[in-house]
């Protein structure tokens, strides 16, 4: 069916909609930066996994990068293409299959690669293996993402790495971005090269990890071409790849949801949606951050207490039995209806691979638009996807 996507008028159950054209621009803006760079851009999972879009995904990339033996199978059977795969630690019971859909496998540990780099080779001795590193400098502002934080359980320091590496070590691979701009970038790679440069002619490869934000508006693009090209002629023996995970789907679609109550206490109106933060956008109460609502202001709460009874501002609150499972102020033009569309947007990315189904509560549909405006819906759920998860 035809679907508005201003007012996405019709809908009167939850949906994520993916917009196949914002899907596609941010692919070719990848693409072109890849090919620009001369440097390899791949798809983490743990941002974006949904599958069925794969067939798009592959008009632009050609490789992924997974962080368990799901997503490794995932890249393999799905993607069609061995994963680049890094974990914090293996598991003897998995890292056999692991290695069977993985292209690259990076160590977070040296006591790991020494209890495993043996093993995998000799079950794929073309596999190639990587070490993370920790440079220790980050300027992600919130502990919860920040991998380089002060007793962080990723990656090895300069201080603890053996002169000469192991033969079989091909690559490092370095994550210390959280949705961060070139800039970051640029101050973050002096620190890598700092630290590690010793290192460099040692090995193959270097993984610059993720949190390039390379689709935001006001991300930077000459100035990280120029950055990975300076790189590049500095050391033109490393093949640079780069892993992004919500660069790829950043603003390519909403969560639609509609109002089934309003309640008030104390001067604090609150609309009820048939979805929850805890449940469908997680990020939101983790990190925290406020998530844009299309028509409504932002007020942060803490500064607008004088709002609360304000016409036409309101708390959003969730559909779940958890006490927290609220988010507001927001101030919208009009007083809100039951029944009211509410589209927070930008809800595609990790939000989609970190719901869960608390408290039973029926997970939204996942629906594509596709460029000629027709809307296919990829994925309903009900109750025995909740029944499922308890077998």
């Amino acid at each position: 069916m035809k679907i508005n996507l201003n007012t996405f008028e019709g809908l009167n159950t939850p949906y994520y909609i993916l917009e196949e054209a914002r899907l596609r621009r941010n692919l070719a803006l990848i693409k072109n930066v890849a090919e620009e760079a001369g440097v390899e851009i791949i798809l983490a999972f743990k941002a974006f996994a949904l599958w069925k879009t794969f067939h798009i995904f592959r008009e632009y990339i050609s490789s992924t990068t997974a962080s368990s033996l799901s997503e490794a199978r995932l890249a393999y059977e799905e993607f069609g293409s061995k994963a680049h795969t890094f974990s914090p630690a293996y598991t003897d019971y998995e890292i056999d299959d692991i290695v069977r859909c993985s292209s690259h496998l990076t160590f977070n540990s040296l006591s790991q690669y020494e209890r495993y780099h043996n093993r995998v080779k000799d079950i794929d001795s073309s596999l190639s293996i990587g070490l993370r590193v920790n440079p220790e400098y980050s300027e992600v502002g919130t502990d919860l993402y920040n991998p380089c934080a002060v007793g962080t359980r990723f990656g090895v320091t300069a201080d603890k790495l053996p002169d000469v590496l192991p033969s079989d070590i091909d690559g490092f691979h370095c994550h210390c971005h959280c949705e961060s701009g070139a800039d970051v970038f640029v101050r973050t790679l002096s620190h890598i090269t700092e630290k590690f440069d010793r290192w460099f002619s040692q090995i193959k490869w270097i993984n610059f990890g993720g949190g390039h934000l390379m689709t935001r508006k006001d991300y930077d693009i000459p100035l990280l071409i120029k950055t990975l090209k300076d790189f590049h002629k500095k050391y033109p023996h490393l093949k640079i790849i780069m892993e992004p995970g919500s660069a790829f789907a950043w603003q390519t679609g909403p969560l639609v949801a509609q109002v089934i109550d309003i309640v008030e206490d104390r001067g604090i109106r609150t609309a009820i949606v048939n979805v929850s933060f805890t449940c469908h956008m997680p990020d939101c109460l983790e990190m925290p951050y406020m998530p844009a609502i299309r028509g409504a202001e932002t007020l942060e709460e803490s500064e607008n207490k004088d709002k609360y009874g304000e016409k036409n501002v309101y708390r959003i609150g969730g559909n779940s039995c958890l006490s927290g499972d609220f988010m507001g102020l927001w101030r919208f033009s009009h007083e809100l209806a039951i029944g009211e569309n509410i589209i927070f947007e930008d809800m595609i990315h990790y939000t989609t691979v970190k719901t869960n189904t608390f408290n039973g509560i029926t997970h939204p549909s996942i629906a594509i638009v596709h460029v000629d405006g027709e809307m296919e819906i990829l994925r309903s759920f009900g109750y025995e996807d909740y029944k499922n998860r308890m077998d």
